[in-house]
């Protein structure tokens, strides 16, 4: 019996008590579950510095302001609750991706600003870890599409201006003009009618004046 109320003694004071504290852990997966460890391979496993709520070992989980590094160069610093992304942070992939903005449930939710290595730029919602909802996609060439998106693509009623000074006002589908839409030219041409997989289908083409030039059917050209 004396042996015994040792050794609880002993695995009381070696174990983490319920609390809060902040420190550095190292997590790796083992047999499916993660798992954190006092001392780690930095190479190999995943490193987790700030704030946590202690507990026993497979309790312990990030909770408060922290940040996390991967070994193949994923990072993440920002709010956690109950060990996931959660409020706000900034999350950088190794290609150069880059997001700040709210998190939910371990991954984007909310309003964010993606940055992309082409140069690319989205401020807008974001939902289940893709472009969902109201955003503003802008590219390295000067172009420029305001409006819905849907699973990380334009969807939906949204304005594109071009560097050409062409201006789309209509909706969109899987990233194409699809639908009823006005593209209008620099020169003040303009056409009115319906797209169909990023052409023009069914419509009409008018000059600066309002003045018909030709019809659209199908695709085909009809001369008025």
């Amino acid at each position: 019996m004396k042996h015994i109320l040792i050794l609880i003694s002993i695995l009381l004071l070696s174990c983490p008590v319920i609390g809060d504290d902040t420190g550095i852990l190292f997590f790796r997966e083992v047999e499916g579950k993660w798992l954190w460890f006092e001392d780690g391979n930095k190479d190999k496993d995943v490193i987790y510095r700030g704030e946590f709520k202690d507990g026993w070992f497979e309790d312990i989980q990030p909770n408060g302001q922290g940040s996390i590094s991967y070994p193949n160069g994923r990072n993440y610093d920002g709010e956690w609750k109950d060990g996931k992304k959660y409020g706000q942070g900034t999350l950088t992939i190794p290609n150069g991706e880059k997001y700040v903005g709210e998190f939910k449930n371990g991954v984007p939710n909310g309003q964010g600003t993606t940055t992309f290595p082409d140069g690319r730029k989205y401020v807008g919602e974001h939902k289940n870890n893709k472009r969902n909802g109201q955003g503003t996609l802008t590219t390295p060439n000067g172009e420029k599409y305001v409006g819905e998106f849907k699973d990380g693509v334009p969807n939906g009623q949204g304005t594109t201006t071009f560097p050409d000074g062409r201006k789309y006002v209509g909706g969109h589908k899987n990233n194409k003009k699809d639908g009823q839409g006005i593209m209008t030219l620099p020169d003040g041409k303009k056409y009115v009618g319906e797209y169909k997989n990023g052409k023009t289908w069914n419509g009409t083409f008018y000059d600066k004046n309002g003045n018909i030039l030709f019809m659209v059917k199908e695709h085909s050209l009809f001369l008025m």
